[in-house]
């Protein structure tokens, strides 16, 4: 599955960054409302998928309330750093399947879907240059 994250990070390389990161708060809080929601659909009829997502909900939501960017409460992660972390919740997000046994399961789609869009939308969004970057301790 991670293969699938670094090919969708190659295919969106060549595209202009035009995510914003007021944009980009949207659109990971929409994440996390979509994995938790999954969290519980799939509740009823697999447990393992169901937990899956509520594990990458929570995990995106904890890391979006710590990222410096408009709608992160706390700012203990930088966005420039937000970059590196992100693509390893992709991976992460995009294994589940395989971590909690559910690989031949029907809702692997998500997981997989949801891995290549996060890297996808990683690779479009605007982050400040390094060099500008303060650094954190």
């Amino acid at each position: 599955m991670p293969i699938l994250n670094s090919v969708a990070q190659i295919v969106a390389k060549p595209f202009p960054q035009v995510i914003s990161p007021k944009a980009r708060a949207v659109l990971d809080h929409v994440n996390v409302g979509v994995l938790l929601m999954s969290g519980a659909w799939f509740w009823r009829r697999n447990k393992r998928a169901a937990l899956g997502a509520l594990v990458s909900g929570g995990a995106a939501l904890i890391l979006n309330l710590l990222t410096s960017y408009p709608g992160g409460a706390k700012n203990v992660i930088s966005f420039r750093s937000r970059r590196e972390i992100d693509l390893g919740l992709a991976g992460m997000i995009a294994t589940m399947p395989e971590f909690f046994a559910f690989k031949d399961d029907e809702e692997k789609k998500l997981f997989i879907a949801e891995g290549i869009l996060m890297a996808a939308v990683t690779e479009l969004t605007q982050f400040p240059p390094s060099a500008t970057e303060r650094k954190r301790f």
